[in-house]
């Protein structure tokens, strides 16, 4: 919106004293105001934020007791939505990330309770009276990982999912889930290694360069490149000795 200057009136011949007339205002064509969100969107919107910040911020949590298991373990950032779940609520509440070592590979699910207390009976996890879907959107993103890994390796690829809380409130545990591994933040480490050594350090690396290919979350697009080799010169999965314990 454009507003010229007020101009001060022509004198008459009696040399009245100078009175200032204001300019009518004119509005400059194809210049519009920006719409201004109401109370609820800015308070939407507000909240989002700081839910955004605290799933970071819980994310890092976890991610800084994984810093002293050492150079055999990585730690991968993957696209845990799906294309359909963004169209669907246009963003991502969840956070995560793939974590590959001796021990397996594990898709570990973030879920920041703050101080509130959590109560866990199985699959069922409730916070503050709700029963958010975390045991099941753990399975499922393990599930999706493993089909992804296992399409562009060409072998079966198993992935865990692991629920970690990242908070201070109390939680009570009235009987684990099945097929899915949950701890807090403070035991994500010791929970990591406790399967011991399933596969090699070698195996690991490729693993994790594998995941972090972006064509092996687009449909299986990823492709080895020409220096990389998943068995020796000469060899198959076949001819593969057996490690006995």
């Amino acid at each position: 919106m454009t507003v010229f200057p007020a101009r001060r009136a022509v004198p008459s011949a009696r040399a009245l004293p100078p009175v200032a007339v204001p300019h009518p205002r004119v509005e400059s064509p194809g210049v519009l105001e920006p719409v201004r969100p109401t109370p609820l969107e800015w308070a939407r919107r507000r909240r989002a934020e700081r839910g955004a910040r605290r799933l970071e911020a819980a994310g890092a949590r976890a991610l800084g007791q994984l810093d002293h298991l050492g150079p055999a373990w990585h730690v991968i950032e993957w696209p845990r939505t799906d294309v359909t779940d963004v169209l669907d609520h246009g963003h991502d509440d969840r956070a995560g990330f793939l974590a590959i070592g001796p021990s397996g590979l594990f898709a570990v699910t973030i879920a920041d309770h703050g101080r509130a207390r959590v109560l866990v009976a199985g699959d069922v996890v409730q916070i503050n009276g709700k029963r958010p879907p975390y045991v099941a959107e753990s399975r499922r993103d393990a599930k999706r990982a493993s089909k992804a890994l296992s399409d562009a390796v060409g072998l079966p690829v198993p992935v865990t999912p692991v629920l970690t809380f990242v908070g201070s409130g109390v939680i009570s545990v009235y009987g684990l889930p099945k097929d899915c591994l949950m701890a807090t933040h403070r035991e994500l480490d010791r929970l990591l290694v406790a399967g011991g050594s399933r596969i090699s350090p070698a195996t690991a690396e490729k693993l994790s360069r594998v995941a972090q290919h972006p064509g092996t979350w687009l449909n299986g697009t990823y492709r080895p490149t020409g220096d990389y080799r998943w068995y020796d010169e000469g060899r198959t999965a076949a001819d593969k000795q057996a490690h006995h314990r």
